[in-house]
Order: structure tokens, then C-alpha cells, then sequence
């Protein structure tokens, strides 16, 4: 057994956990996080990412041991005091989804590839950077089109904060 702490979602977190606990059932199982989806086990679909230290991570591959001292962020914590991201609101509003079994990953890995750009982003950039995430239900099409118009506003933001 391993004590592992790490702040998820803003609130420190610390469990006795078996040593081989994967972070994605650390977070379903431990913390009751259920929106972190396994989709296959083999860090192949995404369904599964999360930010660690801001950086997306498939946490279906991670011992939760080595992200102890971290901060995660789940899709849980992407709404903030119960205002959608702009990248929830842009999959909504561009039905970026069907089944939603995937749609928790690729909104996690969508809004890193997001902020990683210092502009808003093309399709041939999210159709890049979106590569580790498969949808089973959709064309991808939608979620191409929702991505693209969440950096928009991202990046919209980001410019009006930069200049006041």
C-alpha cells in the first residue's frame, strides 16, 4: 500500500492505496470522479485524459503513485462555480457528441492543445493534435468544429486580458 496526496480539482486529496492503482481508478474508485472514462487500457483512446500539472496525461497508463504531489484536473473541475468552459458551451452548442463516452478525454486533451497555441487553432491543427482521441459514435467533424470555435473564445479572452 501507498499514501498518495495530490490536489484534484482544487481540493488536497490523500488515500492509502494499493501500489499498483492506476490513476484513472484512483480518481472513479477512490474519489468518486466517474467522468474519466477507460476506454481500452492501453493509453490508445484517450477517453481516459486528465490534466496533471496542466499538462494532458491518459491516466489510464499512470500509477496514481506517480503523480503524488500533483495537481489533477478531471472534467469534473473544468466548469468554474457552475459556469460551462468554453470548450463544454462550444460542444454543446456544435452537438461534438453522441454518446459522450469520449467526450470527457477530448475536451481535457481539446482545451491543452488549446491553451498550448498562441492563436486561435486551424483544423488541420486540431485534426493533429487531436489524434489520441477516437470517437466511435461521430465523424469527427462536430468535434473539429467545436474545438476550433473554443480557441476562438479562448483566445478572444486571453487577447482582452492582455490588453488591460
Amino acid at each position: 500500500m501507498t499514501i498518495v496526496s495530490m490536489r484534484v480539482n482544487g481540493v488536497e486529496v490523500s488515500r492509502e492505496v494499493p501500489d499498483n492503482i492506476l490513476l484513472a481508478y484512483f480518481l472513479r474508485e477512490e474519489l468518486g470522479m466517474t467522468g474519466t472514462h477507460v476506454g481500452c487500457d492501453t493509453s490508445q483512446c484517450g477517453c481516459c485524459v486528465v490534466h496533471v500539472d496542466g499538462v494532458s496525461l491518459k491516466s489510464c497508463t499512470t500509477l496514481a503513485a506517480q503523480v503524488n504531489g500533483c495537481s489533477v484536473s478531471t472534467i469534473e473541475g473544468l466548469a468554474n462555480e457552475g459556469v460551462l468552459h468554453p470548450i463544454q458551451k462550444a460542444f454543446a452548442a456544435m452537438h461534438a457528441l453522441q454518446c459522450g463516452f469520449c467526450t470527457p478525454g477530448m475536451m481535457m486533451s481539446a482545451v491543452d492543445l488549446i491553451t498550448g497555441h498562441g492563436r486561435p487553432l486551424t483544423e488541420e491543427d486540431v485534426r493533429e493534435g487531436m489524434e489520441g482521441n477516437l470517437c466511435r459514435c461521430t465523424g469527427y467533424h462536430n468535434i473539429v468544429k467545436a474545438i476550433i470555435t473554443a480557441s476562438h473564445e479562448m483566445h478572444a479572452g486571453a487577447g482582452d486580458a492582455q490588453a488591460a
